[in-house]
């Protein structure tokens, strides 16, 4: 296993922009040019192919879009996975492992802006490790 995420904080931000297939959903998240993502492999990070950027609430601002999402929870009811009622793309969501946070989907974003992605393995059949792995994602900056 390799170790966990030793750049955080150390490259600038810049900004990024995102959204859904349709347009209804758009938002703007602060991150470094080069993502540092996790890929779950829970049922439906699995089955969707999310790619997560976890950020703080204060590095992400939803610019459209508020009416347009639809909500689905499953299991522990914890997460908030937003869908957009037009086209169903969940482009972000509120995770179990980060509530206080947004989950951003890597593949919703412009690739304009995106340098790279480095990506990590967060095992759902490890939840208690990976959550303790990845703690700070979404701490306040």
């Amino acid at each position: 296993m390799s170790a966990p995420f030793t750049t955080r904080g150390a490259r600038p931000f810049v900004l990024h922009r995102g959204g859904c297939h349709c347009g209804a959903v758009a938002y703007e998240v602060m991150a470094p040019a080069i993502i540092e993502a996790l890929e779950c492999n829970c049922s439906i990070c699995r089955m969707s192919g999310f790619l997560h950027l976890i950020v703080p609430r204060s590095r992400f601002r939803l610019l459209r879009g508020e009416t347009a999402l639809a909500e689905y929870r499953f299991n522990t009811g914890v997460a908030r996975h937003l869908f957009c009622r037009n086209c169903g793309v969940k482009s972000f969501y509120a995770p179990r492992s980060h509530p206080d946070g947004w989950s951003v989907n890597v593949r919703c974003l412009a690739p304009e802006t995106v340098a790279g992605v480095e990506i990590e393995l967060f095992d759902d059949n490890d939840r208690d490790a990976a959550q303790a792995r990845f703690a700070g994602l979404a701490a306040p900056d």
